[in-house]
């Protein structure tokens, strides 16, 4: 399948998030003013509101992953992908075509393509370390795909906990693909700060899906100046929405990698697959993981060495070109 096809957002899903965020601020406005007229009544409501939505979803995500100490199991093999796996993996499958100049970005994301891009923006940080910004949900089946990257990658830099598999959408295209959520994560670093935002979960609520979080104000303006959409056509951009300390930014898979390179795998066989550097599915996501990985070494000034090895700082030689 084609770069597009694998990437892009189709209209009625990009429309789909965008009334969603639109619905979660009207919710929001609702909520104040019913705290502002302190009527009890208003409060029963939103109480009982609360608890139908829980026993129509069944909680804020499904997943029929790994838990417990088969979980812990599996989150290790996926946070320790073997240095040597990844120097050999090098760029893998990912093709260049991806990578653009800052220029093409509004025409990439209005066709819903995916690309990584350099940007020349002021610093994106937190907490005095440069910051990762990722942005997506649990129904999206390319976050879902990204995420098995975005996780290998920054292992490299820091450390997870509480990680919890789920699987995208079943009604989405590529159903059900086998994934993690950031919801409920928290991740520490000596080098960078990692910022992770699920808009909404997997389970189907009304016409979308359960909202889990909203973007802040600076987190909208960064998806609007970077991953603009076809506003013409009232169509936000696409997601997975990733920004590198606003030295670059992705928007979607890097092709050829994507979420039907899972399909059928269940959560061990792509930890395992990710282990094998000669399987098309270690080609395409350690590929990608590590451009995520040259990126942020290029954000960190190449620390710590055993991430930005020789293999690594060689791809931030490519990016730096786009």
């Amino acid at each position: 399948m084609g770069k597009a096809s694998r990437t892009k957002q189709a209209p009625d899903r990009r429309a789909r998030v965008a009334a969603q965020r639109e619905a979660a601020r009207r919710a929001e406005q609702r909520k104040r003013i019913y705290l502002a007229g302190g009527s009890i009544l208003a409060v029963v409501v939103v109480v009982v509101a609360f608890v139908l939505v829980k026993m129509n979803s069944g909680g804020s995500s499904a997943s029929n992953g790994p838990t417990g100490a088969a979980l812990n199991t599996l989150t290790k093999k996926v946070t320790t992908v073997p240095q040597s796996v990844l120097d050999k993996v090098g760029g893998g499958s990912i093709s260049s075509s991806v990578f653009i100049p800052s220029s093409e970005i509004p025409a990439a994301s209005a066709a819903g393509s995916a690309y990584f891009s350099k940007i020349t923006d002021a610093p994106l940080t937190s907490g005095g370390k440069p910051e990762v910004l990722y942005v997506g949900a649990e129904y999206c089946p390319f976050c879902a795909a990204q995420r098995w990257s975005m996780i290998v990658a920054l292992s490299r830099f820091g450390t997870f906990t509480g990680l919890k598999t789920v699987h995208s959408s079943s009604i989405d295209v590529d159903p059900n693909t086998p994934t993690w959520t950031f919801y409920g994560s928290k991740y520490t670093s000596n080098y960078i700060n990692f910022t992770a935002v699920e808009e909404t979960s997997n389970v189907q609520q009304g016409n979308g899906y359960a909202p889990l979080q909203n973007p802040t104000s600076a987190q909208n303006a960064l998806l609007n100046k970077y991953d603009p959409g076809n506003p013409s056509q009232g169509m936000g951009g696409a997601i997975p929405f990733i920004d590198y300390g606003n030295k670059w930014v992705q928007v979607g898979n890097l092709s050829p990698y994507g979420p039907d390179l899972l399909k059928g795998m269940s959560w061990d066989q792509v930890a395992a697959a990710l282990s094998q550097s000669s399987s098309k599915l270690a080609q395409g996501a350690d590929g990608s993981a590590n451009y995520m990985t040259a990126a942020i070494c290029q954000l960190t000034n190449n620390q710590p060495s055993t991430a930005c090895t020789p293999a690594i700082q060689s791809l931030e030689t490519k990016i730096a070109s786009t």
